[in-house]
């Protein structure tokens, strides 16, 4: 397996803030690492670094002579007017036949593909993106934050095709759900030091968890050792007939060093609003009808929202979300229909049309005590300033100086600390970093009132939501199931939707395309095999079937049995890997019946 990219003795800081310090690092052909660490520990610095628009203070990084570095772009590369066709033939200089091909990827077709590109919505417009990025053929992906307002449709497509992707990729994300179902390692930057984890990152993150508990109750063992020595030394010290042994024990004592626990407690002392709970219905849309005067989004929404329930609003971008939302809290007045909210309800939002209008003039701190409930004891106040980032100097900085992401974490905070029975939150996890978003999911999930809420974060809905409502095609409708459900279903859909591709692209003629004669009639061979070849490899799959569900059973029973914390983190590593082996084995199994099916046919 080749060396991609190495990274030796890096060092970088600015000013007092340490980014790097003699950190290390290898990326490999054919991996696929997430990439994760605080807010401002130095993911993004690192990744200029590796595209050559940063330099390290010290240090070296090693790039592969043959090295092909594809970087989702941020900025928009379009010209006036142009399509996404027209776009990629320029950006990539490959003819119309492979742009679409590989823009088919991601269901650029039709209007989406042949249309202005000023038209798409932001996620259609990162699909253009990809697909450029692919016309290019890098041998290593550099993707940051690439699930950010991507809608659920586009990251399922981005994951699809990550996980068929044969080339190695690095994935700066905060979103635990894509990590863990594209990437097959875990890099963390941490106090300057990167270390790379041979695991996914929620075996990462027990790991981590499991080397702090071992670390603490270590601590705590020499602390209680240490204060044996000490009550032994001033009890025995000055007598002439145990000064020895104090003498000995004070050795003792100097030898003794709690080990420094290198990661930050968790952020998981957010606490959401203290709210009395309720019952009966929170909100009622009642004929309802959303949009703008020159333009209906939805209409004829019949819905209720009980008190205590976490309502998650999903549906692809450019469908009417946020409309909604917007709707709902009477910054956007409905088109006809009424919007009724429950009795004793008080509403708190989180959304950029909020954080973008907060005051200059206060501090954080004042901005934040100016939002507590009443009662609410300084401590707290800083706890969850903290929490989000604003630790000791920090809270006095003026509300005029923060960055965007700064004044979205303040307003969060802020709302965290109010007497708010419902909280109505647009994306509440951007800006925040993993450990955050667990604490704020935690959080949530322990909150009395009402949760309204978007997010394109999958591990986040999951964790939160307890049920779900759909706004696509000009309805909102409340979603008959839990989120893995609606998650099976929009799965099912886009598989459904590439076999169909598949069923199209087949019989469509490919007039435009260079043709090779020699390969549409080995294809035809290798589509049309006899019964006997299928039924054979069915055989084998079996065998295969059997065999690794068999390995699974001895190391899960393995798993169950170990107490060391190295060999259960091995063995659960394995279990996993037994497990994708084992669901590939089932899908093949399943291709080949319908294949034998079709060939009986």
């Amino acid at each position: 397996m080749a060396v991609l990219l190495q990274i030796k003795n890096a060092t970088k800081s600015y000013g007092d803030q340490v980014l790097l310090d003699n950190a290390e690092a290898t990326l490999s052909e054919d991996v696929k690492v997430g990439f994760v660490g605080r807010n401002g520990a130095g993911k993004s610095t690192l990744l200029r670094i590796l595209l050559g628009e940063e330099e390290l203070d010290t240090g070296e990084v090693f790039r592969h002579p043959k090295l092909r570095i594809g970087y989702l772009r941020q900025h928009d590369p379009f010209l006036p007017g142009e399509t996404a066709q027209e776009f990629l033939m320029r950006d990539s200089g490959q003819p119309d036949w492979k742009c679409g091909e590989v823009a088919g990827q991601f269901e650029l077709k039709g209007d989406y593909l042949d249309g202005p590109i000023a038209k798409l919505s932001g996620g259609w417009q990162t699909r253009v993106k990809l697909a450029a990025l692919l016309l290019h053929e890098p041998n290593l992906l550099l993707l940051d934050e690439p699930t950010n307002f991507l809608d659920l449709r586009t990251q399922i497509l981005l994951e699809h095709f990550l996980r068929s992707y044969r080339e190695g990729c690095l994935i700066v994300s905060h979103d635990r759900g894509f990590l863990g179902a594209t990437c097959t390692h875990t890099l963390d930057l941490s106090r300057g030091k990167l270390t790379m984890f041979p695991g996914k990152i929620d075996a990462f993150l027990e790991y981590q968890r499991e080397q702090r508990e071992m670390t603490e109750r270590a601590n705590s063992a020499v602390l209680a050792k240490r204060k044996h020595l000490e009550t032994f030394i001033a009890k025995n010290k000055a007598r002439a007939s145990t000064a020895t042994q104090a003498r000995s024990k004070s050795k003792q004592l100097e030898r003794l060093e709690v080990a420094e626990i290198e990661v930050d407690d968790p952020t998981a002392r957010i606490r959401a609003p203290q709210v009395e709970p309720r019952q009966g219905p929170a909100l009622r849309a009642m004929n309802l009808s959303i949009g703008y005067p020159e333009r209906t989004i939805a209409s004829g929404i019949d819905l209720e929202i009980e008190h205590g329930s976490r309502a998650a609003i999903v549906g692809d971008n450019g469908q009417g979300k946020t409309t909604f939302l917007r709707t709902i809290v009477d910054s956007l007045k409905p088109v006809t229909g009424e919007v009724r909210w429950g009795y004793g309800c008080q509403y708190g939002v989180y959304a950029q049309h909020v954080y973008t209008s907060l005051s200059d003039k206060q501090t954080v701190l004042e901005y934040l005590e100016s939002n507590a409930a009443k009662g609410t004891k300084a401590q707290e106040i800083l706890s969850v300033a903290g929490a989000l980032l604003f630790r000791d100097d920090h809270v006095q900085k003026k509300i005029s100086v923060l960055s965007g992401g700064e004044r979205a974490r303040l307003c969060m905070a802020g709302l965290l600390l109010s007497p708010y029975n419902i909280l109505i939150l647009d994306e509440p996890g951007n800006h925040l970093d993993v450990d955050t978003v667990e604490a704020l999911a935690e959080s949530l999930v322990a909150y009395k009132g009402t949760v309204i809420f978007t997010s394109h974060d999958r591990h986040f809905m999951k964790r939160v939501a307890t049920n779900i409502i759909e706004v696509r095609d000009g309805r909102v409708n409340n979603y008959a199931g839990n989120y893995d459900a609606y998650l099976y279903y929009v799965n099912k859909e886009i598989d459904d939707g590439e076999r169909e591709e598949v069923a199209r692209r087949a019989k469509a003629p490919q007039a435009s395309k260079p043709t090779d004669t020699a390969k549409p009639v080995a294809a035809v061979k290798t589509a049309r095999r006899n019964e006997r070849e299928i039924r054979k490899e069915i055989s084998t799959i079996e065998k295969t079937i059997a065999r690794l569900d068999d390995q699974k059973k001895q190391s899960n029973a393995k798993l169950m049995q170990s107490t060391d914390a190295k060999e259960s983190l091995r063995l659960h590593n394995e279990v996993e890997s037994l497990a994708t082996e084992l669901a590939a084995a089932e899908d093949r199994w399943c291709q080949l019946q319908e294949e034998l099916g079709e060939d009986l046919v």
